[in-house]
């Protein structure tokens, strides 16, 4: 009989194949006493677990492939620094010389307390990040007990093999490239999870959170991965398999076919072009970006170059990196967000409880703006390198995180004053243009104002929808309830998009939102001509681009606005993205594409 499972769709494809289950964890921990001449023994063996688990994190970290995603090196260096807290490094031996156990004991015994005191943060994403601390610590288990790769695959795989696991590390898809892995499914994990963001990365179908599928599948079961959809199936009979084989056969040829469009022109049916830009995180990814023929860089995430290291970045090192950037897109506009700290992007020196100062409410804190402007030697740092890489080609630079115009208006003051230090030091640079992220509700409302500062806005619709509806995607329990095609979000896009319209000045958004197709129609009818995405959506979203009549999606869209109810408001959609035009914009027909 077959089982079907929903969950939270990671990898887009379809993946049909044989199940391979990875077990581990803590499901079977030894357990005994020690005499108290055994305890110096003991400390000292799972102190030595401690220095293998450092060394097969480093490694990992030193061997990643060239073409693995940027994120995968910053997720493998987190858990490089959870691994030197004392609460996984030192307390598990105090647990062991108190109680006289093994150490393996001991180690469990703190785990469940770590567990217990994540499960108590209100923040969700700084919740989430429970799973982390877990699978450094079955690292740990797993080489107190001798078996030095907790997550080994065969080489002998066949090209249809699907890993069914609890959770997946970010040191076990280190492997995912180099092995030939279909798809993959995990009971646990979110949307902004780890696993979830490599697995968009990786672009491999995938499905997490789908809670107890480990104990439904057997190795070796035939299984029917759905990442467009989310949806697992489980033993599967022959009208589903022929059905979802068609259905692979389809999604393979419309990926062949995107593939064409990488030099053809993002213009509409009735003739408007549309800006494709990508976000990026390094000057490794530029090869990406060209890859998809985008037009530039529209979120060049800065942060990332902080993470990892026990001190700042120097102006001279970010000089070299902008620098760089701006030289490999040879012409193409570059957009550096400067540098979005907090929440969950938290440098070493933030401290042990994941935030600057223990903020009980990270998100809510000095994060964004707020820390660069409590940090003024680090913003004019950052900002002095962004002025000198300007010199090399067209560079805008973009405040994240700005709620109100009185933090704009100090912005300006420390980019002024940024200006003044490189002229009396005689530096070359030029002006890059100046815009800021729209992802408060306050700032969104304010828009207007906002727009007189600057030269440009991005919109940020993850944090402005999340803010908006007051709603964390990351927590499973009320993840339904952000929606992004909610009549509220659709007000505040269309103010914000509208007003900068009318003042004449370029708008964008570089959220989720940008590179999920089916909402292109709706923003191109809301006015948006310049989307930043990943570079992995963009041809997607050119297909829907090229395929659409602007005027006759801006008559349709009167009927989705003055509609108050979310679920009438996701028909509407629907029915916007089924519509097919002829070039002189009269509806062709209707015809849905799931997979869009």
């Amino acid at each position: 009989m077959s089982i079907v499972l929903h969950g939270v769709s990671a990898g887009k494809g379809i993946a049909i194949g044989r199940a391979r289950l990875i077990v581990r964890g803590f499901d079977e921990v030894p357990q005994h006493n020690l005499a108290a001449e055994e305890v110096p023994a003991e400390a000292a063996r799972f102190e030595a677990a401690i220095k293998a688990t450092r060394k097969q994190l480093e490694l990992l970290r030193n061997s990643i492939p060239e073409n693995a995603p940027t994120e995968l090196g910053a997720f493998i260096s987190l858990h490089l620094m959870l691994l030197t807290d004392v609460t996984l490094s030192r307390e598990p031996v105090d647990i062991l010389k108190e109680q006289h156990i093994n150490a393996e004991w001991a180690l469990k015994i703190q785990t469940d307390r770590l567990s217990e005191q994540f499960d108590a943060i209100d923040d969700e994403y700084l919740r989430e990040r429970k799973q982390d601390m877990l699978q450094v610590a079955e690292r740990i288990h797993h080489n107190l007990l001798g078996l030095s790769n907790p997550f080994k695959i065969s080489t002998d795989l066949l090209d249809d093999t699907i890993i069914i696991a609890h959770d997946l590390s970010p040191a076990d898809t280190v492997h995912f490239r180099d092995q030939q892995i279909a798809g993959f499914v995990t009971d646990a994990g979110g949307p902004t999870s780890h696993t979830a963001i490599l697995g968009r990365s990786l672009d491999i179908p995938s499905v997490i959170g789908l809670r107890q599928a480990r104990h439904l599948i057997s190795e070796d079961e035939w299984v029917i991965v759905d990442g467009s959809n989310g949806v697992l199936i489980i033993n599967p009979d022959d009208l589903v398999l022929a059905e979802y084989r068609r259905k692979l056969r389809e999604f393979r040829s419309k990926k062949r076919e995107l593939n064409k469009l990488k030099n053809t022109a993002a213009t509409t049916e009735d003739g408007v072009n549309i800006e494709l830009l990508a976000n990026i995180e390094s000057a490794d990814d530029i090869k990406t970006l060209n890859k998809a023929g985008a037009d530039g860089v529209g979120l060049f995430r800065s942060e990332f170059l902080y993470l990892n290291r026990d001190t700042l970045p120097s102006e001279d090192e970010q000089f070299a990196i902008y620098s760089e950037v701006v030289k490999k897109l040879k012409g193409k506009p570059l957009t550096i967000r400067t540098a979005d700290l907090g929440v969950d992007k938290n440098p070493r020196w933030f401290g042990q409880n994941g935030s600057l100062n223990g903020c009980t409410n990270p998100a809510l804190g000095l994060t964004g703006i707020r820390l660069s402007l409590a940090e003024p030697m680090m913003f004019r740092t950052q900002m002095r390198a962004i002025l000198r890489a300007a010199q090399f080609g067209p560079v805008n630079m973009m405040w994240p995180m700005i709620t109100s115009v009185e933090e704009l208006k100090q912005c300006r003051i420390h980019f002024e004053t940024a200006q003044r230090q490189l002229t009396e030091r005689n530096e070359t640079f030029a002006l890059p243009k100046i815009g800021c992220m729209i992802e408060i509700p306050s700032a969104a409302l304010t828009v207007s104002v906002l727009l007189k500062l600057t030269d440009f806005i991005s919109i940020g619709t993850n944090d402005l929808i999340q803010y908006t509806l007051s709603v964390d995607r990351s927590d499973d329990a009320v993840s339904s309830l952000y929606q992004p095609a909610h009549p509220t979000v659709h007000n505040v896009l269309i103010h914000i998009i509208r007003t900068a319209s009318r003042m004449g000045k370029p708008v964008s958004i570089c959220g989720e939102m940008a590179g999920d197709t089916q909402y292109t129609r709706l923003l191109l009818a809301m006015g948006l001509r310049r989307f930043s995405m990943n570079p992995a959506n963009l041809l997607a979203v050119k297909d829907i681009i090229i395929h659409s009549h602007i005027n006759r999606l801006e008559d349709e869209l009167p009927k989705i606005i003055r509609n108050d109810d979310p679920g009438k408001s996701e028909k509407l959609l629907k029915k916007l993205n089924e519509m097919v035009f002829h070039a002189d914009g009269d509806v062709k027909a209707v015809a849905a594409d799931s997979n869009q």
